[in-house]
């Protein structure tokens, strides 16, 4: 690093923190400092939503399994099919619920729906989880600043952990909206500018992809993942994938805030369109840097000496430090620190908002309650950032298992949520048994079939077992009467659903058509690519 890439980075963060505190300086309320006062344009919101998705571990993760990964390639499209067709189910059923009922915490509808045992109960998972998770993050992402800049392990969580504390901490979700549009321009250059290098490096587009050999440039596996010991099925990836997606960007606090933050039901919808049609480009952006650095891989000794065999994920890292001329590794290292504050900063914010909403509020005079919530704001990123110190050694296997982890818990977390929405019947009491049931039958399925069923379709096995014990419990109760208000606001019939979606129904054929183009595309992209060569 010299002292051109050092400032550019100062440059970069200072200006960061220095928007957040201009942002922050006119909230006057929790609404504003947690969903902007619900005036945050769509498009923002959609970028941000993008932003969120590509965190400093696809970054890094997704050009090496792209690369180098044993059995990776281009089946990492694969992870990329189902979002179209989820985006829909999120649109229809879950987002004009929430955004009509003016919600901060989801948790807040669990209440409104069934009884205050039930929000809280939900609410402390998601704290425990996205808490230990997103600390874990940190000190992931901390180990490949630590190359990259060359400092301590230490100061880098500092650093990942200080900056991105503050500017949450001033800003609020109008500067993590802000913050992540401006992180996701600086790393769409950061990408374009990898590939332009390493294309150079191989002579070419061609050069680049016919580098590589004929197995790792296959997108589409037709295997289900169930018995056939297949770990990129496209069935598993679809079918599970639907799932999990519904249930991230409709269910996951740190995901719906941002539809929760749009001025309107249709704002909301937009900014989801846009983000679920913007997510395969981007993708592919991933996918073509890391064709491109692994032919450069493939040519280059020195590149290949910087890479242990046992940490793949070194790799664009060490591309960075090899093969850039100074400034343009400090434009890298700053799209790799957007990367991961742009994933920390959601979080951060939606384990404050879920704390407040759900936990303090009631017992915090009105008048304080936008003082209290940065408080907590800055309390959780100190936990965060102090847990990132003491994880060591264990989050390299966590990490790595992330997403697995988090289908264990996906799917019963839709179901509690649908089960509410569409089922007159389905009490508090149904609502936890199914969830508890849902999550116990994924973790005996990690434990004892993690070998026999894909991990995708535990998404699968957790909605179906939770919403069916969800119905049987629910049963055996007396029916609730929705908290809140009448049952229209907390819920919706098909037919409901049928008449209120009609006018959108022509944007809904645009994503299932664009999901059948995603298919095409990456069933003959390996085709496609070997005709450069």
């Amino acid at each position: 690093m010299t002292a051109i890439d050092w400032t550019i980075l100062a440059v970069y963060l200072g200006a960061v923190i220095g928007l957040s505190a201009w942002l922050g300086r006119t909230h006057t309320s929790n609404t504003d400092y947690y969903v902007g006062g619900r005036k945050l344009p769509w498009w923002a919101l959609a970028l941000s939503i993008l932003a969120t998705q590509t965190s400093a571990n696809s970054f890094i993760g997704i050009p090496a399994f792209v690369a180098l990964r044993p059995g990776g390639g281009l089946t990492w499209l694969e992870y990329e099919l189902a979002v179209p067709l989820a985006m829909i189910a999120v649109m229809a059923l879950l987002v004009p619920v929430f955004r009509r009922l003016e919600l901060v915490s989801l948790y807040e509808y669990l209440e409104l729906r069934f009884d205050r045992r039930t929000r809280l109960v939900m609410s402390g998972v998601f704290l425990l989880s996205r808490g230990a998770a997103t600390g874990i993050g940190v000190y992931a992402v901390s180990l490949v600043l630590e190359v990259c800049l060359g400092l301590p392990l230490w100061a880098c969580i500092l650093l990942m952990g200080g900056v991105t504390v503050v500017y949450d901490t001033l800003g609020g979700m109008s500067a993590v909206v802000w913050t992540d549009v401006i992180q996701l321009v600086v790393l769409v250059i950061g990408i374009v500018l990898c590939i332009v290098i390493a294309l150079g490096e191989v002579g070419g587009i061609g050069g680049a992809f016919t580098a590589h050999d004929a197995a790792r440039m296959v997108a589409i596996d037709p295997r289900t993942g169930i018995g056939d010991g297949s770990t990129t099925p496209f069935w598993g990836f679809l079918i599970g994938g639907f799932v999990l997606y519904v249930s991230y960007y409709g269910v996951d606090q740190s995901q719906a805030q941002r539809a929760l933050a749009a001025p309107t039901v249709d704002a909301a919808k937009r900014s989801l369109l846009v983000s679920g049609l913007a997510r395969f480009p981007l993708t592919l952006l991933y996918v073509v840097m890391g064709l491109a650095i692994g032919a450069v891989y493939l040519q280059s000794e020195d590149l290949r000496a910087a890479v242990p065999h046992d940490k793949l994920d070194s790799l664009v890292p060490a591309f960075i430090l090899t093969k850039l001329p100074a400034g343009a590794r400090g434009v890298l290292f700053a799209a790799v620190i957007a990367a991961a504050m742009s994933s920390l900063d959601s979080a951060l914010n939606s384990l404050s908002a879920a704390t407040m909403r759900d936990f303090v509020e009631p017992y915090v005079p009105k008048e304080r309650h936008l003082r209290v919530s940065r408080w907590t704001t800055a309390s959780w990123g100190a936990f965060i950032t102090g847990s990132a110190f003491v994880v060591g050694d264990l989050s390299t296997t966590v990490v790595e298992g992330i997403n697995t982890l988090g289908s264990v818990f996906y799917g019963p977390l839709l179901a509690a949520f649908a089960s509410g929405i569409l089922d007159r019947r389905s009490t508090g009491p149904g609502v936890l048994a199914g969830v508890a049931a849902g999550i116990a039958v994924n973790l005996g399925l990690a434990i004892g079939a993690k070998d026999a069923l894909f991990w995708m379709w535990w998404n699968v096995t957790g909605l179906v077992v939770g919403a069916v014990v969800t119905t049987l419990v629910s049963r055996a109760f007396p029916a609730q009467t929705a908290a809140g208000g009448e049952r229209a606001a907390v819920g919706r019939t098909w037919e409901e659903i049928r008449a209120a979606e009609r006018p959108w129904l022509t944007v809904y054929a645009v994503l299932v058509a664009y999901f059948l183009t995603m298919f095409l595309f990456a069933y003959f992209l390996g085709d496609l690519l070997r005709s450069f060569g």
